[in-house]
């Protein structure tokens, strides 16, 4: 009895004490903190939706329905008679301009050879009715000559025989060049016409008044009044300068540039959505109207053009901007869908991981389009299975190790000494 006492008593008392706080911790660390929880598997239902397969590729916008009015004139801006936003017709003056002596000197040339054209015209024409002449009086040399009876008999049926001679050959040949000569004069004023069209074309390139070439809005004008235009008095005027653009009515039409792999998939007439960079808010439709499918080389990867018309238009729309462009393949609706990230490939063959009574269990799959994020699964899963898509590993706070009651179990293993 006094034995039992002395050990309820004094120091003993602390390690029955301590002992008892060590063994009701190691069994609180065992019960809560040591058991992990088992690992969460997130899933997603098998849904029935539509699917969308698509070809993505980059490119910019062509400058199309546009044509530039240009100059080789030199001087100083006279007169602006339109601005920017303008409706002009073929013909319309854009702007006149004040000619240095280069420019006169130019315009003056343009119009010389403009002149001698239309002389070479009109001798053209004059030959004409030489040559025309003397093929008709070739022929009627050679006519009177094949109806005479030398020539054919009395029932007007040719005299074969006589027809072989060189006498009788010889007015056919003479006929027959002059006619050549009569049709070939036909192509020198053919020619002669065109080469006054070119001589008028250049001499308007070199007029001080610069006219709008086709009908249409006036956009890109960059010239006012007092500025000067050309290489003003050096002689070299003879490159094209352009004054503005003329805007007409027409779709934008855009250039992308496919993969290998995308553009046999790739036909004429596929839909397509087009973004611009420039005007990321808004979402343009076409379609395709051309592929090239030769391709262009260049540091060993080959690349496809693709022309693609847009359905509708706006003034955003500008030559040169890029734009990111997707090319529908093809689309189904009501086909069962998972995503993608969930398809497995072994030896060629696609698997799902499907929760079936709350274990993992891999199902062989037969899949169809893919997009972006989904897949289409034709075969091997029903709507409604839950398909795994990840684990969410949930385990306690002590899983490095670390006592879960920190310093003060020291504490209580020194007091109990």
């Amino acid at each position: 009895m006094k034995i039992i006492k002395k050990v309820f008593s004094g120091r003993g008392k602390f390690i029955i004490i301590g002992f008892l706080v060590i063994l009701l911790g190691f069994t609180g660390y065992f019960f809560f903190f040591k058991k992990e929880k088992e690992p969460e598997l997130q899933t997603v239902p098998v849904e029935k939706g539509m699917i969308i397969s698509s070809v993505s590729a980059s490119g910019q916008v062509l400058s199309v329905n546009i044509m530039s009015a240009n100059t080789q004139a030199s001087g100083i801006i006279k007169t602006v008679y339109v601005k920017d936003g303008d409706y002009v017709n073929k013909g319309n003056k854009i702007l006149e301009i004040d000619l240095d002596f280069q420019g006169e000197q130019k315009n003056s040339q343009a119009w010389s050879s403009y002149l001698s054209a239309k002389n070479n015209l009109k001798s053209a024409e004059a030959t004409q009715y030489s040559l025309q002449a003397d093929m008709f009086g070739k022929w009627d040399i050679f006519k009177k000559l094949a109806e005479s009876g030398e020539y054919e008999n009395d029932d007007g049926a040719p005299r074969t025989d006589m027809r072989t001679l060189p006498e009788f050959h010889i007015p056919e040949d003479e006929w027959l060049a002059a006619e050549a000569k009569y049709k070939n004069q036909k192509s020198v004023i053919a020619q002669a016409k065109i080469a006054i069209n070119s001589a008028w074309l250049t001499y308007i390139q070199t007029s001080p008044i610069i006219t709008a070439p086709m009908d249409g809005v006036i956009t890109s004008l960059m010239y006012a009044e007092g500025m000067g235009i050309g290489t003003l008095d050096t002689g070299n005027t003879t490159s094209n300068q352009k004054i503005a653009t003329i805007k007409t009515e027409g779709m934008p039409i855009v250039s992308v540039n496919l993969s290998e792999i995308d553009v046999s998939r790739v036909k004429l007439e596929q839909k397509a959505t087009v973004v611009l960079d420039s005007i990321p808010d808004k979402t343009f439709v076409g379609k395709v109207i051309g592929v090239d499918r030769i391709g262009q080389t260049t540091s060993g990867v080959t690349q496809y053009p693709a022309i693609i018309q847009l359905d509708s238009s706006s003034n955003e729309i500008l030559p040169n901007m890029t734009v990111t462009v997707s090319i529908i393949i093809d689309k189904k609706n009501n086909v069962l869908l998972v995503p993608s990230s969930v398809i497995q490939n072994r030896k060629g063959q696609n698997y799902v991981s499907v929760l079936v009574n709350g274990k993992p269990q891999s199902v062989p799959v037969e899949t169809g389009l893919s997009s972006d994020t989904q897949t289409e699964v034709v075969s091997g899963l029903n709507e409604g299975d839950l398909v795994i898509n990840g684990v969410i590993s949930s385990i306690d706070s002590q899983k490095n190790g670390a006592s879960p009651f920190g310093s003060s179990m020291g504490g209580m293993m020194r007091m109990s000494k």
